[in-house]
């Protein structure tokens, strides 16, 4: 039998499921390193499957190299049945045309496909970073590192037999011991000391009678905590705060406490920086920050012991010297500083600490005088000199010499300037702009000079020849740098030279387009700035030069309503109304001021001229009506609307008409006028409103009825009537809860239906029902404040806070359930808190009156006169106009010609908790 002829054994190919190693016990594995995550190799069951296969073939004979052959043949190749075929010019045509077809399917989607593979590819790195990526980053930061640096790196001590000893001591630590008997004999005659706390009393007793009052020292603790919360709480309408919490916590963390830790790696530290010294000793940083390090473990002679180091290591280095003399007192840090300037003459930081370590003035100016003459041309050292000096003529001898030395130096000429005489200060003026052609400030300075002299006219002249000069010596500012240069001379007090400033310079640079938003922005910024003259210098020039920008004129007006005089706002007014005599807003604004100042005869004439520019406008109209109203001259606004009935027949006259006869009490009039609109405007809402309202307080309740119903049939969308037909049929359950489902047909989704149907059902004391349709109205409007306020009131008093806390959650900043959290306050009796709380919901909305009824109601309680006239003031400017409680009172006709500080007192008394 002949042996079958193999090939060498490293070119074989490796039988199916082959694991290197097996008959050793080995097993296939991969690493994370290269690959990612480990694959799991083969299992048991198909090792055995594969060894068996092998041992069969072997006992067969059938493990030759023919087989193997046959086994991994390339399928691609013509063989076998098909060896003895021709490959002539059809199958070439064929393999070619196949060829296409691949390559034109590759290429469809190559490029989405390759980068869905190439991200999938990030992902997976992103994922399962190799071991080389982590560290490439620090890597590539180590060839920045010099020799000097990585010679300076301190050796690794063994620090195995530290933790040995460490860890045998804290063993040692654990152990127990039993106490002698001699000790327990001894220590049984002597005195005991009763140094426990009784549980009752919570006292504890001294031998000398002393007794320590542990309860006392707790409530102390809790009264001072609670002072400094009372601190930190809000302390004006506005909801700010005496300290920030997040600030507060922050100053908390980063405050430096001694800690066990801190104690246990100085030593660490302290070896670090030595070995840093050691290695560098003309390392400056290293001895401060070793002297700091030892200052804060409170060892000031071994700080000042190493500080000296590095003054002797370091002599010319300026931040050692300065370090050093901190460190010691007064006396020793003179004779340090008398050493530095010998090292360093030409330090101005240090001969200035060297000048404030001197207590006499004289031996001040003596170290001052010593240091201009080692560095003569330092502007900070003459300007100390200067500073010290008590009399005018020898400050003005020292700036002589300065600005001879440093010519350059625009500080000094402009100080010197300043101490001279107006014809002097002038001269000193004209060297300065000699010396610095550059320099804006020089001409700054000589336009507050002449402002200053009263000569006003020649201070634009100035302004407008330096600004020629600047621009031809290239020394010329930007808009927003001249800007900020008449906030500058507004602050000094030359308001002449700010005006002339922004005249000169605010249109420099800009185009048509954009000098309306621009000069806006301006204006704007330097009223929040507090630079009132400027923005009105700003105003000026622009109204100047775009007089027909309504933005403008407004923001004037306003301007000089707030920080002007009355002459100058009706002068003002006066000019708006010449420039835009079309503009009703100005008009209008403008009768109003003559108003308010009790000039009733003046805005009669306004609104007069005001109908010559503007006939038969219904805003004009009504404001006239307005005026008669106000000083009860009730015939002549009936005959004012009438005249407006016929020349502007608007909705909002025939709506006034109607109002104005219910106030007087006049039903039937107002009945006859809102029959008579509807036939005009019969989709009117506030109309089938009114004419409802007109019945209803005539006790005619069908045609009231009547009246919402066909309101809601023409006016389906209306809300409000929808809400007065619910309250109407509120004494039969049944029909109202019909009226308000056929409301959220026509409007779903509507928090306001929804909070009627809710309140309807508390007010039946359907407590269930209600809180089923609160469910409900929630998931429909789950930012509604109002619901979620009505559900928080329907929890048990314990549930109530994670309730509120859920609403917040669901509406952010809501002012409604804001409010609702005041009330909670106020009924667990924390008044402060409830405060704080109501003040945060007139921030959030200060439209709402009821908000400002239940502030001004827990102040009637808990506050001062002070506050609630404060808060009133407040109120009148605010304005609001919205709620729930504030609109039937300030709406109310039996609350005609009341003041508003009046209605808010009667919207106080309405609210309830």
């Amino acid at each position: 039998m002949f042996a079958t002829p193999r090939r060498d054994f490293l070119n074989e190919q490796a039988p199916e499921n082959y694991v290197a190693g097996l008959g050793r016990g080995a097993t296939g594995f991969t690493t994370r390193s290269d690959i990612g995550p480990a694959r799991e190799g083969p299992s048991e069951d198909a090792i055995k499957e594969a060894l068996a296969k092998r041992a069969e073939a072997l006992q067969n004979g059938n493990a030759s190299d023919d087989d193997d052959e046959e086994r991994f043949r390339d399928n691609e190749n013509d063989e076998g049945l098909f060896a003895s075929g021709a490959y002539d010019e059809e199958d070439e045509e064929a393999d070619k045309i196949y060829s296409e077809v691949d390559e034109r399917m590759d290429s469809r989607r190559k490029a989405r496909r390759e980068a869905r593979e190439k991200r999938e590819q990030e992902e997976f790195d992103s994922k399962n970073p190799k071991v080389s990526k982590q560290f490439a980053d620090l890597t590539r930061a180590l060839s920045t590192v010099t020799d000097e640096q990585w010679a300076s790196i301190p050796e690794v001590g063994d620090l195995t037999g530290k933790n040995r000893r460490d860890r045998k001591m804290m063993q040692s630590e654990r152990r127990f011991y039993a106490v002698p008997d001699s000790v327990l004999t001894s220590g049984r005659g002597q005195t005991t000391y009763e140094n426990s706390v009784n549980p009752e009393d919570g006292t504890a007793s001294t031998v000398d009678g002393t007794i320590t009052d542990f309860r006392q020292i707790s409530q102390a603790k809790d009264k001072m905590l609670g002072m400094r919360l009372d601190q930190a709480g809000t302390d004006s309408v506005i909801g700010s705060t005496n300290i920030d919490p997040k600030g507060y916590l922050t100053s908390l963390s980063s405050s430096s406490t001694s800690t066990g830790v801190d104690a246990a790696n100085l030593s660490k530290h302290r070896e670090l920086l030595l070995s840093v010294v050691k290695a560098d000793p003309k390392h400056a940083n290293g001895w401060i920050a070793i002297a700091k390090l030892e200052e804060q473990n409170n060892k000031m002679s071994s700080a000042r012991k190493f500080i000296q180091q590095g003054c002797e290591n370091c002599p010319k280095n300026e931040d050692v010297w300065l370090e050093s003399m901190r460190l010691n007192d007064t006396n020793h840090a003179k004779v340090i500083a008398s050493k530095a300037v010998q090292h360093l003459p030409k330090s101005v930081n240090i001969w200035m600490e060297a000048m404030r370590l001197e207590s006499e003035t004289a031996n001040k100016k003596r170290v001052i005088r010593k240091a201009l003459e080692n560095i003569p041309q330092s502007v900070t050292l003459w300007k100390e000199a200067v500073n010290l000096e008590e009399n005018p003529n020898d400050a003005k001898i020292l700036l002589s010499r300065a600005t001879s030395l440093i010519p350059l130096s625009v500080e000094l000429w402009i100080a010197l300037a300043k101490l001279e005489t107006a014809d002097n200060a002038r001269k000193v003026l004209n060297k300065a702009r000699q010396a610095v052609r550059t320099s804006h400030e020089v001409w700054v300075e000589a336009a507050k000079l002449e402002e200053k002299e009263g000569n006003i006219k020649k201070v634009e002249m100035v302004i407008s020849r330096g600004i020629s000069e600047l621009q031809r010596r290239g020394g010329m500012l930007d808009r927003e740098g001249w800007i900020l240069e008449a906030e500058k001379c507004e602050q000094d007090g030359s308001v002449a030279t700010c005006q002339a400033i922004i005249h000169t310079t605010l249109g420099f640079g800009l185009d048509g387009e954009d000098q309306e938003s621009i000069w806006l922005d301006d204006g704007a910024r330097s009223l929040r700035k507090g630079c009132f003259e400027t923005a009105r210098a700003i105003y000026a020039y622009a109204l100047q030069h775009l007089p027909n920008v309504i933005a403008f004129w407004n923001e004037a007006i306003t301007l000089e309503k707030a920080h002007g005089t009355s002459d100058s706002l009706f002068s003002l007014l006066e000019k708006a109304v010449e420039s835009c005599p079309g503009t009703k807003e100005l008009w209008l604004r403008y009768a109003e001021e003559r108003l308010a100042a009790s000039d009733v005869n003046g805005a009669r004439s306004v609104l007069e001229r005001a109908f010559d520019h503007n006939p038969n406008d219904e805003d004009i109209w009504l404001a006239a009506v307005d005026i008669e109203v106000r000083n009860n001259e009730y015939e002549k606004a009936r005959i004012l609307l009438s005249q407006a009935r016929a020349g502007a027949p608007t909705e909002r006259v025939w709506v006034k008409s109607v109002v104005l006869e219910r106030q007087l009490k006049n039903l039937e009039g107002a009945l006859q006028i809102v029959n008579l609109a509807l036939q005009d405007f019969p989709k009117s809402a506030k109309l089938w409103m009114m004419k409802g309202q007109i019945y209803e307080s005539e006790d005619r309740i069908p045609q009231a009825r009547e009246a919402y119903i066909s309101g809601t049939k023409v006016c389906p969308k209306s809300i409000p009537l929808w809400l007065l037909l619910s309250h109407l049929e509120e004494s039969t359950i049944v029909k109202c809860r019909s009226v308000l489902e056929r409301a959220a047909l026509a409007n779903p989704k509507n928090p306001q239906l929804w909070l009627q149907r809710i309140r309807v059902e508390i007010r039946a004391k359907n407590i269930n029902q209600a809180k089923a349709l609160i469910a409900i109205a929630l998931q429909e409007c789950p930012t509604s404040g109002a619901i979620w306020a009505e559900s928080v009131a329907l929890e048990p008093r314990t549930q109530r806070k994670p309730r509120l806390i859920d609403a917040l959650k669901k509406c952010d900043n809501d002012s409604i359930v804001i409010a609702a959290i005041a009330k909670l306050f106020w009924s667990e009796r924390k008044p402060d808190k409830a405060k704080s709380w109501f003040e945060k919901a007139i921030k959030a909305d200060s439209d709402n009156g009821d908000h400002w009824a239940y502030l001004y109601k827990l102040l009637q309680t808990h506050g001062t006169k002070d506050e609630l006239d404060h808060l009133v003031q407040k109120f009148l400017v605010a304005n609001p106009k919205h709620g729930d409680v504030w609109p039937r009172v300030f709406k109310d006709v039996n609350n005609f010609q009341k003041s508003k500080p009046e209605l808010l007192e009667m919207a106080a008394k309405a609210v309830t908790l």
